[in-house]
């Protein structure tokens, strides 16, 4: 059973920063791509920043491009979004997720439906 537990947001000030966190337990970070998400109110959920199994090929949405990174620490099978600059419109629960262990070493998923692993989300709120 793999199980995926975020954690790190919260409510912050335009400009200011965050650090996600995700811990994943029964799959391993290394062996699988990885991947964060978006869901603000009305809106469909975003992928915002995604990593292959290689860990050295990541993808940003443009919105989020300069701002965020996707780091993982494979020895705590965690992976990481640094939020800095944040923005009103930042504002939605973000969720964690990992793909297949038989996705392609340098491929990037993007794709929800790419993901078959998912963290319960965390909130984060930016005020202006």
């Amino acid at each position: 059973q793999v199980q995926l537990v975020e954690s790190g947001g919260g409510s912050v000030q335009a400009g200011g920063s965050l650090r996600l966190s995700c811990v994943a337990s029964g799959r391993t970070f290394s062996s699988t791509p990885s991947g964060w998400f978006r869901q603000a109110p009305g809106k469909e959920r975003e992928c915002v920043a995604a990593m292959s199994r290689s860990g050295t090929n990541i993808y940003y949405a443009d919105s989020v491009k300069g701002r965020f990174t996707i780091s993982r620490d494979t020895a705590k099978n965690t992976v990481f979004l640094q939020m800095n600059s944040l923005k009103p419109e930042d504002t939605a629960v973000y969720y964690c997720a990992a793909g297949s262990s038989s996705s392609a070493w340098f491929y990037v998923p993007r794709r929800r439906d790419e993901f078959g692993y998912w963290g319960q989300g965390t909130q984060v709120i930016v005020s202006s």
